[in-house]
């Protein structure tokens, strides 16, 4: 399925706001700012969100920061990497309630960002510069998806990208110092698991698996929170879950539909790479 073009027939979006007040006035105020638009959905968290995007491909999506399940950019991310190839990727509006971390993070990397409650000539605005991007849809898909893809990397890396309480953002906890041991509880027992030992993190429900090259233990701690005590260039982000020692990757392995999956030094397993992160191994 292939969106239509914006000049063949009325734009159509998606709101995800996950209070109904809020979402409902920056429906009113879409449709008085751009009464052509056609908003096909509005939903109340960033899992939902991502599911209605895909099954509808709108053309513009409009994306709270602060949502249940997941935040708008890990939602925007997460859809980044499943939209279907060859398609024109949605012209990406952030809503957010904190003026000072908006203009830091999104002035250079979203089309547009709007700050709740939503007014009218800031969104009257927005809605231009989204018309400009609908009209650019007739230059390759490619070049737009890559070009979105830039400004997601550059979001998700930015300090406080992530939930509530993320660095950077009122209620930020401060930063923990880098963890040298993993501890993980087994009934009775604590298993002591040196950093340095452990070959990936993945994240499982509610819980992180921490892989070395001859066990596995599991912990509680989130991803992102776990992240942040881990050095960037020892542990690479591979995956909205998974996280990897650079020096355990062996090869990056391109498959038939041309994503690319990690094989391992000590370990059975073959990780996949999203698109957000794949810039890592073109040189491989």
């Amino acid at each position: 399925m292939t969106s239509t073009p914006a000049s063949c027939a009325a734009p159509r979006g998606l709101i995800a706001e996950d209070k109904p007040l809020l979402a409902a006035a920056l429906r009113h105020e879409l449709a008085q700012a751009w009464p052509e638009l056609q908003i096909v959905a509005t939903v109340g968290d960033g899992l939902v969100a991502v599911q209605q995007a895909l099954a509808l491909q709108p053309d513009v999506l409009l994306f709270d920061i602060r949502m249940p399940g997941q935040s708008g950019l890990e939602a925007a991310a997460e859809l980044a990497d499943a939209w279907p190839a060859g398609t024109p990727f949605p012209a990406l509006v952030f809503v957010t309630a904190y003026d000072q971390y908006a203009v830091q993070a999104f002035e250079a990397q979203a089309i547009d960002y709007l700050l709740k409650p939503v007014q009218p000539e800031r969104l009257r605005k927005t809605v231009l510069k989204l018309r400009a991007a609908l009209e650019r849809q007739a230059a390759p898909a490619a070049l737009d998806f890559e070009a979105t893809l830039e400004r997601l990397r550059a979001l998700v890396s930015l300090p406080g990208a992530g939930g509530a309480g993320a660095a950077g953002l009122p209620g930020a906890a401060p930063q923990a110092p880098p963890l040298t041991v993993i501890q993980a509880s087994s009934g009775a027992q604590i298993h002591l698991v040196p950093v340095a030992d452990v070959v990936y993190f993945e994240a499982a429900d509610k819980y992180v698996r921490v892989l070395t090259a001859t066990q596995e233990v599991l912990i509680r701690t989130p991803l992102k929170e776990l992240a942040a005590q881990l050095d960037a260039e020892v542990f690479w982000q591979v995956h909205r879950g998974t996280l990897v020692r650079a020096g355990a990757i062996a090869s990056a392995v391109r498959d038939e539909s041309g994503r690319l999956h990690l094989r391992l030094r000590d370990r059975p397993e073959s990780l996949p790479v999203s698109r957000l992160y794949a810039h890592r191994f073109k040189a491989m």
